[in-house]
């Protein structure tokens, strides 16, 4: 578990309140379910009386005996064909109703975890995330027909029988009644204190394994860079092997449990069955009263000889619903305010006005009192050391954080105040390391606009410089460029991510180092494609190599959160002892003494 995600206080009842309120917002499949699936389990109560009179009219065998058998056997044939027609009836609703249940789950997880801060991204694994979700969409499955298929006729029969056997015989009602109440507290007890500790150490390697193999196989060109194919077995198979044992000892714990569970129902059953026999010996009972006894717990044993099965598979489908709910409760910590109203960004006028910001974690903050102003349409450079807040100031212009004081305007709207949607959606980003969807390149280049026609796509290719060679590949726009893109080379990738940017003509346009890393055609290509795509846009440039913003109108220098220099490349190299000439200097010699 994740130190961001919340603690459940009480597992079983914060999951049971989750699956609750899904209960009700499907109240009438919930209704069905629960209503027929009672009715069709009465009939099981009902039957032990009948073959009562059965056994009773076979054993007279009297002119009367005849009619009576045949009435008994009408009512245990329409007792029969009820428990059917109910029992179908209530599973075609609780299929409907999970199905509903588990659609709205999925889509529910969705939502939040891609409104989810960058942060909490950072701090989980894709491939954990993923298994927590789909996990907990199947424990659904299970917790429902636990409780509906199983537990639910479990009661309806304990209780119907014991009220009709007590009805005959009190003592016979109260045997069934207390040896069943006490089986299954004592089968829960053991569940809930001795095996599910056990499950949930299992459970949290399991999603461990699913961390691990995700974190290998999304990295798998690095580690076949470094031929480290044997290490990641190794750290995978430590994993694995710590959830055999965990596993292992679940699964023995539930096996002794289950050992337990049939030495108890075996002395039940020799005491009911010897009650009935004594009261018939005493000649309180007739041997039809006896076959109802030994028939209605046969029933009820039927019921019960499972209840240790389905406690386990009820704290199960609680452990794994777990993770599910944590995410439900886990606060989405950058969220659109009430009333916030769509963005309408036209001019790009950036404001800093007196911003404070600090990290969760740290201390002290990284901004303190940060005000400057980006005119629509000025191209402005990020430069300075790593840390400097570079990086921060673009995200706080995005949103992806929120100040801890002042405020940020764009074009004189706080960005606290508007949708996160629109605000986005005026800000188109070309990063150092551009992510494509496993989709084709259309998609990709249309991610910005899925409504744009094919020519509004392909002129943004061309644009980019990325026509071309879209038009070699086999299948053209209609490519699927593999996860992340890795199907494409670094500068195909660039040119894809500013073809979106040209699509999506957004009035504010952040570029991360975008030819950095390329070879001199590729970077010819890009140069090119940025300089189209910076005209007429406000431009903020992060600079890692300063040669990339000589030409920009200013460039702001950061040290330690600080704006400590800004101004043209001419009047900042002009500085004695500045930072950014410093900087330069460095990187100018460092070119002059390469081979």
């Amino acid at each position: 578990m994740s130190s961001l995600e919340p603690k459940l206080a009480s597992p079983f009842r914060a999951v049971f309140g989750f699956v609750g309120r899904r209960w009700l917002e499907h109240r009438a499949l919930f209704a069905v379910t629960a209503v027929a699936m009672v009715l069709g389990t009465l009939t099981d109560v009902f039957m032990p009386l009948y073959a009562g009179d059965l056994i009773n009219a076979v054993a007279s065998r009297n002119a009367a005996s005849l009619h009576a058998a045949l009435m008994a056997l009408a009512m245990i044939a329409f007792l029969g064909a009820a428990q059917t027609v109910m029992r179908y009836v209530a599973f075609r609703a609780v299929v409907a109703l999970t199905l509903h249940m588990m659609a709205g789950m999925a889509r529910a997880a969705f939502f939040r975890v891609q409104r989810f801060a960058s942060d909490w991204h950072a701090n989980n694994f894709a491939g954990a995330i993923v298994r927590k979700i789909t996990r907990g969409i199947w424990a659904v499955d299970l917790l429902n027909d636990t409780v509906l298929v199983a537990f639910l006729p479990a009661l309806a029969v304990l209780i119907g029988t014991s009220l009709m056997l007590g009805l005959q015989s009190p003592a016979m009602g109260l045997l069934i009644a207390f040896g069943a109440i006490a089986y299954i507290g004592v089968t829960a007890l053991m569940q809930i204190k001795y095996v599910v500790p056990a499950a949930q150490l299992s459970n949290r390697l399991d999603t461990a394994i699913g961390g691990a193999l995700a974190d290998a196989v999304s990295c798998n060109a690095v580690v076949k860079g470094f031929a480290a194919e044997a290490r990641e077995d190794a750290i995978l198979a430590r994993v694995v092997d710590k959830w055999q044992r965990r596993t292992s000892r679940f699964w023995m714990r539930s096996t002794l449990v289950g050992t337990g569970q049939s030495a108890a129902l075996m002395a039940l059953r020799a005491a009911i069955i010897g009650l009935a026999l004594y009261l018939w010996w005493i000649r309180r009972a007739s041997a039809g009263e006896v076959a109802t006894v030994i028939t209605a717990y046969l029933i009820v044993l039927g019921y019960l000889r499972d209840v240790g099965y389905h406690i386990a598979n009820l704290q199960r489908s609680v452990n794994e619903m777990e993770d599910m709910v944590r995410l439900q409760e886990q606060e989405i910590s950058i969220a659109d305010r009430p009333g916030a109203m769509p963005a309408a960004i036209v001019r790009g006028t950036i404001v800093f006005d007196r911003v404070d910001f600090a990290y969760g974690n740290h201390a002290s903050p990284l901004f303190r009192d940060l005000s400057v102003t980006i005119a629509p349409g000025e191209r402005v450079g990020l430069v300075g050391h790593s840390g400097s807040g570079k990086t921060t100031f673009v995200k706080l212009i995005q949103r992806l954080h929120d100040v801890t004081g002042g405020k940020i305007l764009i074009d004189g709207q706080n960005t606290a105040h508007v949708t996160q949607e629109s605000l986005r959606a005026s800000i188109a980003i070309v990063a150092q390391e551009p992510i494509l969807f496993h989709r084709s390149l259309a998609e990709n280049i249309a991610y910005g606009r899925p409504e744009a026609t094919a020519a509004e796509i392909e002129n943004a290719a061309m644009l980019a410089n990325a026509h071309d060679f879209i038009m070699r590949l086999p299948n053209g726009y209609r490519t699927l460029v593999g996860e992340r893109g890795v199907k494409l080379s670094g500068g195909e990738r660039q040119r894809v991510a500013i073809a979106r940017a040209f699509l999506a003509d957004a009035p504010i346009l952040i570029l991360d180092e975008a030819t950095a890393s390329l070879d001199s055609e590729s970077e010819a290509l890009i140069q090119q494609a940025v300089e189209r795509l910076m005209t007429g846009r406000t431009v903020i440039v992060v600079a890692h190599r300063l040669s990339t913003v000589r030409a920009l109108d200013r460039i702001l220098v950061f040290d330690q959160g600080s704006i400590v220099e800004q101004g043209t490349h001419e009047a900042l190299t002009a500085a004695h002892g500045g930072i950014y000439r410093r900087l330069f200097e460095r990187q100018a010699l460092g070119l002059m003494t390469q081979p």
